[in-house]
């Protein structure tokens, strides 16, 4: 019978690639920078470990936590970060803010409380999407503050930051729930950087493609394509025109890929031939061909 101690020593002593199946030697998407997460004052095991799990989505690793009042060898902490135990492994522990940022060039810090009046000169923010550009043009390491749970950084944590950030929550109920803050602002950097990367990037292999747009060669095939289906269709020349231009039409409008197009054309060759087929065509019963003329 395994004990929790032995779950967790099974942990340490995998590797993350163990768990990732055959993507496992894919690297973390690079950046000019080196983001690093630091949570202050964390109480809850199952945030922390949820954290982990959501920094490992977007292709980070670095944790740092000040204060931590949960243990990162907390059973809920471990099962919430599933396949990112990796960076509970390496987490970093300070006992000050001040310590945990020394070697890093920039620190942004985070909070829901929007102030008004004679408060809102400190309580300046950006928004999370302004914050990719502000980091592109920086290098080193770039520390994104989160507070604890119920409290977020205090008004001293917040001063020692050199600009803060918010996310667009709803002023009737702005607090999120801290994963969920270190989720939203992980998710809008990784999203500029696929849309900036993409393709370019051993940690961003192509497998959803962005470009919309298809070879002119692949154009003239699915035309040649629909013409000889709305040719084998059923009805007069009128129908058979209404047809080519309406699936023409909304095809190309959807701004299909190249994998969908293709695989379109090869359904419709299919449909053709069966119309062809089905109609005693004697052009069909010559060449049954089952391509593009």
């Amino acid at each position: 019978m395994f004990t929790n101690r032995a779950i967790l020593d099974g942990l340490r002593n995998s590797t993350l690639g163990d768990f990732m199946g055959d993507r496992k030697s894919i690297p973390l998407p690079s950046s000019p920078y080196e983001l690093v997460i630091i949570c202050v004052n964390t109480a809850h095991p199952g945030n922390l470990g949820a954290i982990c799990r959501t920094m490992l989505n977007y292709g980070y690793n670095q944790l740092r936590l000040v204060n931590p009042e949960c243990d990162v060898n907390d059973v809920e902490a471990r099962n919430r970060a599933k396949h990112a135990g990796e960076i509970l492994d390496t987490v970093e522990i300070y006992s000050s803010l001040a310590e945990s940022v020394k070697d890093c060039t920039l620190v942004v810090g985070t909070s829901g409380k929007r102030e008004v009046g004679t408060k809102t000169s400190f309580r300046h923010y950006c928004f999370p999407w302004e914050l990719s550009e502000k980091f592109g043009q920086r290098s080193g390491k770039i520390a994104l503050l989160f507070g604890g749970e119920g409290t977020g950084l205090s008004t001293v944590d917040l001063q020692s930051c050199d600009f803060l950030t918010t996310l667009p929550t709803w002023e009737g109920y702005p607090i999120a729930n801290l994963s969920h803050s270190v989720n939203a602002f992980l998710y809008q950097l990784h999203a500029d950087r696929v849309q900036q990367q993409q393709g370019n990037d051993a940690g961003l292999p192509n497998i959803v493609p962005m470009d919309k747009s298809i070879s002119p060669e692949l154009r003239e095939t699915f035309l040649k394509a629909v013409d000889e289906f709305s040719a084998a269709s059923l009805g007069n020349a009128e129908r058979q025109s209404s047809i080519k231009n309406s699936l023409t039409r909304m095809v190309m409008m959807s701004s299909p890929t190249e994998d969908e197009v293709t695989r379109l054309i090869g359904g419709l060759i299919d449909a053709t031939t069966s119309l062809q087929y089905s109609s005693g065509d004697e052009t069909w019963r010559k060449n049954r061909r089952r391509r593009i003329e």
